[in-house]
């Protein structure tokens, strides 16, 4: 670990020379401890999993000797690391399948391990209690809909436009519905909210609360009337055209702004009341902080608040893209892991998971079933990311798709056919009858055909059936775009 995270901090000083003399003075001081992470520590108390830290590298498992494991992958040690992770993974699988303990934790851990050296970010999203770490391995835990939470999260990402703001709030809100609703829905919605946010944070200084936000969209006369006044009072004139603008079209028939709050009604509720503040009386946690090696795990309220979950999920995943590509020090790597997306992948989360890979960063995504995403995108899901795992329990239907993506190779098959020996010759007659009198069989020959024929890697059934409890079918793909075929691993071994 200290030679990892010193040779980051030697990387980074080269690259600015006005470092080198606070890095020399750094190691001169304190040694191996030179350079350590804010948090102070320097490795993890406790590692579930081997890591090999002078590649970035973390052992998922063994690649089984298995006569549909290519020849050269049989046996050996199946390892990811970022370079991999940077073309963005999917895990596939029903519940108890392993995803969480078998590929999550481990790369969690690696990733852990990368931020104390200074190589990497990691923001974690799933439900409390899902055991993705323990407290003490994060430096920010945002617990949301519970009181003993230090941090709050930052409905806005720490955006300072309101259309950039708007289109985040909106890929949240209406994300999982843009493939039913009316074409273009998705931009009138950003342009709404958009049209009521520049106009409050022009007259006062910060983006609406969750219940100020509500009322805005829902058109209450008094909060819009409220909000012109202050307008006026400051002479701020563009923003009160575009108030104008959105009282207009809320005037319309089917205005998207009704359909805006009863969405946003979700998060309005008794149990959030003390989070998503924008008063400054909290502690916001803004993915803008992916600048620094900071390591987050994200709680989300399952239990009895799942639609919420799923909101707040989408959220976080618009925000970590648009905060991964603006970003400008891309030195170090940012992965955010989504220990359930369930409807959480939307037309727009598919083009930002694509957009993750020139911003050197990534995604982890699990799901325990494709039907989990609307069914126009499960295609376009699998050749969005770059590494493909599926898991023992699949369904054949989930199968399907998974030897769709992998595709078919060219196999030599070899028949072998016997065929009875039928002569006209007597001296060849006896001879064929002697042997047939002392065995009661028909002398025959065998015939060998030799063909190349194209078969699919792993078929649907094979997937389905052929694959034991705690494996799983694991394809890999690099961000230079080296790929490797899909291998049969024990995550056990």
């Amino acid at each position: 670990m200290d030679h990892a995270r010193i040779t980051q901090a030697w990387t980074s000083a080269r690259a600015q020379p006005g470092r080198l003399t606070a890095f020399t003075d750094a190691v001169i001081r304190r040694g191996a401890a030179a350079c350590a992470h804010p948090s102070g520590a320097r490795d993890l108390p406790v590692r579930i999993a081997r890591h090999d830290l002078a590649v970035r590298q973390v052992r998922l498992g063994t690649a089984v000797d298995d006569p549909r494991n290519p020849y050269q992958h049989r046996g050996v040690g199946l390892a990811v690391d970022t370079g991999m992770l940077g073309t963005s993974l999917l895990a596939v699988g029903p519940p108890g399948a392993g995803k969480t303990a078998r590929l999550v934790g481990p790369v969690v851990e690696a990733l852990w391990l990368q931020a104390l050296a200074g190589q990497a970010a990691v923001v974690v999203v799933g439900a409390a209690g899902a055991g993705l770490g323990p407290d003490e391995a994060f430096d920010v835990v945002v617990k949301i809909g519970r009181s003993d939470s230090a941090y709050d999260l930052d409905l806005y990402g720490g955006a300072t436009d309101a259309d950039e703001a708007g289109g985040m709030l909106a890929e949240a809100l209406l994300g999982d519905l843009t493939l039913t609703l009316p074409g273009g829905e998705s931009q009138r919605a950003s342009t709404a909210i958009a049209q009521l946010f520049g106009p409050f944070r022009a007259a006062h200084g910060c983006f609406p609360s969750v219940p100020e936000r509500r009322e805005l969209l829902e058109g209450a006369p008094a909060a819009w009337l409220a909000l012109r006044k202050v307008l006026e009072a400051t002479g701020q004139q563009a923003q009160a055209r575009e108030l104008d603008a959105r009282e207009r079209q809320a005037a319309r028939p089917g205005d998207i702004g009704t359909v805006l709050a009863e969405r946003l009604a979700l998060l309005d509720r008794p149990a959030f009341a003390h989070f998503f503040k924008t008063d400054g009386a909290s502690r916001p946690f803004s993915l803008r902080a992916l600048e620094h090696p900071v390591r987050v795990r994200i709680d989300l309220p399952e239990r009895g608040y799942a639609e919420a979950s799923r909101l707040l999920a989408r959220l976080v995943l618009a925000q970590f893209a648009e905060s991964a590509v603006s970003c400008a020090d891309r030195s170090l790597f940012a992965c955010l892991v989504l220990d359930d997306a369930s409807h959480t992948v939307t037309s727009e989360a598919l083009r930002a998971i694509q957009r993750l890979r020139s911003a050197n960063a990534g995604a982890v995504l699990t799901l325990r079933t494709r039907d989990d995403v609307p069914q126009a995108l499960r295609s376009a899901l699998l050749g969005a990311v770059g590494c493909r795992m599926a898991y023992a329990g699949l369904t054949t239907w989930d199968g399907a798709h998974f030897a769709e993506v992998w595709g078919k190779e060219w196999v030599e098959t070899r028949d072998v056919t016997d065929r009875q020996i039928i002569s006209d010759e007597p001296l060849t007659k006896v001879l064929h009858f002697i042997p047939r009198v002392a065995t009661g069989k028909a002398a025959t020959a065998q015939s060998v055909t030799v063909r190349t024929v194209e078969r699919e890697r792993w078929s649907a059934s094979e997937l389905a059936h052929a694959v034991p409890p705690g494996h799983a079918v694991l394809s890999l793909t690099s961000v230079r775009g080296h790929s490797a075929p899909p291998v049969l691993v024990n995550l056990n071994g």
